[in-house]
């Protein structure tokens, strides 16, 4: 995004396959994983997959991942949640859907080795077992094919894992870096910009909705949002894609920057465990791109530090750092549960962008537990920080500056 921030926006779609298992107790045996595959999207949007090349075997690390079980919803059928989404975007008419409640099996994001490891896989998937940076992640998790490497690709791109033990599936699908760097900065300032990234009078804007005087065409942006807003629609097509390949596999999607908010609008749209990393605030967009809300979202988990100002959504106006290099990242309010790590006040960090990448994450965050035992009067100790919702008000303070409405039919639909 940045010179401080890797170039790539990586999603992480883990598939998990067990075949014909009895019902899974409490406590759960870990899940172990290695890379199997390669996949990515076509600059011509076909989606392909590879198994991973013989010469790479030997680069490749296993993973374990500690896991339990959660409540999520799934739509009746992804057909049915379209409809309700075209029910809604273009009739404004709230479809009620017959959600199915379901007990997934789930990483434990509460475990910190868990979370050091699905951030490890995270950050593989911005480069190739071969390359130094990649991360060793023990022999558990296989890597079988990869998809969008070719040098001019530029849509998604990445890996899928799979368990020792045949009977897990990871994919880790990958966004921008090099050549994906256009079209990632157009999805982040479709998704996450107030007005089509009109930030200043010297901007130029994404979308034409801008209707001057703070002024926003809500209904011309949200068909912005759906027609040009590319990746939602692959990374849906790309989820579609897996279960094909393994229809009895659960399927978690892990991701970093906008892929990890890109996994929490697939994770709404399947009912899938998803954990983000240090991802920009998506409800938003979630809600322009008129996806049904389920039940709950507590399958949805974002973990991020408060040094960094994408997720706390504090890098916006004219003269900041995401302005400057033509980002307007100004959503603040984030599905699901959050893992805030209070890296200002416990760890003396400064506010910056420094403190975006994976590396950061995994280098000063999951290195150690968070609070060891005896740290505070009484306490035992904590290897993460609290998972809390998000603040109640928080949608009210998204935006405050601009009044938005149907201005070319004369009404208004939105005021802060």
């Amino acid at each position: 995004m940045f010179a401080v921030i890797p170039a790539a926006l990586r999603l992480l779609i883990s598939t998990l396959l067990w075949i014909d298992s009895p019902p899974i107790e409490s406590p759960l045996p870990e899940l172990q994983f290695r890379l199997r595959h390669l996949h990515g999207v076509s600059n011509n949007s076909r989606t392909i997959f590879i198994d991973l090349p013989q010469s790479y075997s030997d680069f490749t690390e296993n993973y374990t991942i500690r896991t339990h079980n959660i409540r999520s919803y799934r739509p009746p059928s992804f057909s049915a949640f379209s409809d309700a989404r075209r029910m809604s975007r273009i009739y404004g008419q709230s479809t009620l859907l017959a959600w199915d409640g379901i007990e997934i099996r789930a990483p434990n994001s509460t475990h910190r080795n868990t979370l050091l490891t699905l951030a490890k896989m995270t950050s593989n998937a911005y480069y190739e077992p071969v390359d130094k940076e990649w991360y060793d992640i023990g022999t558990d998790w296989n890597s079988t094919f990869s998809y969008g490497w070719e040098p001019d690709s530029d849509g998604f791109r990445g890996h899928v894992f799979v368990s020792t033990d045949k009977s897990t599936r990871t994919s880790v699908p990958i966004l921008g870096g090099g050549p994906t760097m256009k079209k990632d900065k157009l999805n982040d300032n479709l998704l996450f910009s107030c007005c089509c990234a009109r930030v200043g009078p010297t901007w130029s804007t994404v979308c034409g909705c801008y209707q001057g005087g703070n002024k926003c065409n809500l209904p011309c942006v949200e068909k912005a949002l759906i027609e040009d807003s590319l990746f939602y629609s692959v990374g849906i097509n790309l989820y579609n894609n897996i279960t094909y390949m393994y229809p009895d596999a659960d399927i978690w999607v892990i991701g970093h920057s906008l892929g990890g908010s890109l996994a929490s609008l697939v994770g709404v749209t399947f009912g899938a465990p998803v954990v983000a990393f240090e991802a920009p605030a998506e409800m938003m967009a979630a809600q322009r791109l008129h996806l049904p809300s389920p039940p709950s979202t507590h399958h949805i988990t974002h973990v991020f530090n408060n040094a960094d100002p994408i997720p706390m959504g504090v890098c916006n106006g004219v003269i900041s750092t995401c302005a400057n290099a033509g980002f307007a990242m100004e959503s603040r309010c984030h599905l699901g549960k959050i893992m805030r790590y209070d890296a200002v006040g416990k760890l003396g960090w400064r506010v910056g962008v420094q403190n975006h990448p994976i590396s950061t994450v995994i280098e000063n965050l999951l290195s150690e537990d968070w609070e060891k035992a005896g740290e505070k009067i009484g306490a035992l100790g904590r290897e993460t920080p609290e998972l809390v919702e998000e603040d109640s008000d928080c949608p009210t303070q998204e935006c405050l500056t601009w009044t938005f409405g149907d201005f070319r039919n004369n009404t208004l639909l939105q005021e802060p």
